[in-house]
């Protein structure tokens, strides 16, 4: 016969339930920074895995982004800095594991990549906000979905959004071979410009032409600037996107047509500049920070994209995959002279 339970009974068992709850919570691996440093400050630590909020969803990590932005971060070379220890990783893809109970637009098993602003990516589960959750495309893989948010919502950002590129104008991206690169090619082909990119290796101008530019340069060629000019007839490029501003923007500005557009979406130093070159053409400068898109602009580029999945013509090409151990081979290769051809993503 069962008797039943005083208040204290109920207490202690309670107490039991809340311990096994805890103990046979499970630990995952993630690639930590308790320092700033070089690649030597990456290790690969065990720890407890993230409880998701009201508004969050668990999601099991299949592939992971890697970004300029990771070493960067890593190096300790911005103003505010985060608290450490950290797990870097601005993106990923995988599974939803469980859901919080405000999350409306999601269910347990939905394949989906996260953007992932105060980072959290380099790790095999994370807990990502609804509004910076968004479906993959069935047609993309969980690699291909790792290369979604810092590419693809750059590109957006400084092309449709601060630059207002239209269709029938010409676009230069320089420094075309790398993920942002190709996002930009991508999305340039699809509103109708006329798209020249550049890269620095026969890989990386394959992998241009691959992405759909109209013409390809070696920008490691020092005239490399006046042939991509002749394309234009001389009238210079309407829109132009750059990824090394402290290496090509002093000469990008001879370059532009009256009135065009530059968005610098990466710099690693110091740049000088001409200003009557920005006298004489009207052209102006912006900066790409992606942390800046508001909650409406972030669901914009995440149905956009998604229908151009679907549709086919967004296709993130994938270079190199590591393991999370090979961290610092990692971090090494995506700031080494080798040249981009695109994206470099972590399995975990």
């Amino acid at each position: 016969m069962c008797s039943k339970l005083g208040s204290h009974g109920h207490t202690i068992l309670s107490q039991i339930s809340s311990v096994h709850k805890t103990s046979i919570r499970s630990l995952m691996r993630a690639v930590q920074i308790h320092r700033f440093g070089g690649p030597e400050v990456l290790q690969v630590d065990h720890i407890e895995v993230p409880e998701e909020k009201d508004n969050e969803v668990l999601v099991k990590v299949e592939r992971c982004g890697i970004n300029p932005i990771d070493v960067y971060t890593r190096e300790g070379g911005f103003a505010i800095l985060p608290p450490l220890p950290i797990v870097l990783g601005k993106e990923a893809s995988g599974t939803i594991l469980r859901k919080g109970k405000n999350v409306s637009k999601f269910k347990e098993g939905d394949r989906v990549y996260c953007c992932l602003p105060w980072n959290g990516g380099y790790a095999e589960n994370l807990v990502c906000s609804e509004d910076n959750t968004f479906l993959l495309s069935d047609r993309l893989s969980f690699s291909q979905g790792a290369g979604m948010y810092v590419p693809y919502f750059t590109a957006y950002r400084a092309l449709v959004i601060k630059c207002r590129m239209q269709p029938g104008e010409k676009l230069l991206v320089h420094g075309a071979s790398g993920a942002v690169g190709i996002a930009a090619v991508q999305l340039a082909k699809h509103k109708g410009l006329c798209v020249v990119g550049t890269a620095g290796t026969e890989a990386g101008l394959e992998v241009v032409r691959k992405a759909g530019a109209d013409y390809v340069f070696n920008h490691r060629e020092e005239d490399h600037l006046r042939k991509a000019h002749e394309v234009t007839d001389g009238k210079g490029f309407d829109v132009l996107l750059e990824n090394m501003a402290h290496v090509n923007l002093g000469n990008d500005l001879m370059v532009l047509s009256q009135k065009a557009r530059l968005a610098v979406v990466g710099s690693r130093n110091e740049v000088t500049i001409i200003p009557r070159h920005l006298i004489y053409t009207e052209a102006s400068i912006v900066g790409i920070k992606l942390s800046a898109n508001t909650k409406e602009e972030m669901q914009e580029m995440g149905d956009f994209l998604l229908k151009g999945a679907n549709a086919g013509w967004i296709n993130p090409i994938i270079d190199t995959e590591f393991d999370l151990d090979s961290a610092k081979d990692a971090h090494n290769l995506i700031v080494s002279n080798r040249g981009a051809r695109g994206k470099l993503v972590f399995r975990t």
